[in-house]
């Protein structure tokens, strides 16, 4: 019936792909979305959160949340920034510093996975094809 809605099938792909993430980031009592914006504060310390929520492309709003989140897991630290004391830098802590290559290597396994059962090449098209669709969506 929904053989060619792109919602239908992106969100059913969106939900598989949730439960695979979910499961990865488990130990580390994150959901994938603070994970993966956990990822980008660690390599990218001092984001303000509009070029955050950018990155991730996330509403401001749905930001602020996951970063919230990740604030009362003593995760990331907001500092004001001196050029306006209204605005807020995003770093990691200490603690989110020593979970880096463990949250690294948990996404990897997850990737590596689905690259087995789809194929590498398959794999990578995919991906860019999803990016090149929202791109040109939005």
């Amino acid at each position: 019936m929904f053989d060619h809605c792109l919602y239908f099938n992106t969100s059913a792909l969106a939900r598989v792909l949730e439960r695979e993430w979910t499961k990865a980031f488990k130990p580390f009592g994150m959901t994938p979305p603070q994970a993966f914006m956990l990822r980008v504060i660690l390599e990218k310390p001092g984001l303000l959160q509009n070029e955050l929520a950018r990155e991730l492309a996330i509403s401001r709003p749905t930001a602020t949340r996951t970063l919230d989140g990740l604030q009362t897991m003593e995760m990331v630290e907001r500092r004001p920034t001196l050029a306006d004391g209204r605005e807020y830098a995003i770093y990691p802590t200490a603690a989110a510093q020593e979970l880096k290559d463990a949250l690294n290597a948990a996404s990897a396994v997850v990737t590596q996975r689905l690259k087995k059962d789809l194929g590498a090449q398959h794999f990578k098209e995919t991906v860019e094809k999803v990016r090149s669709t929202r791109n040109s969506l939005t």
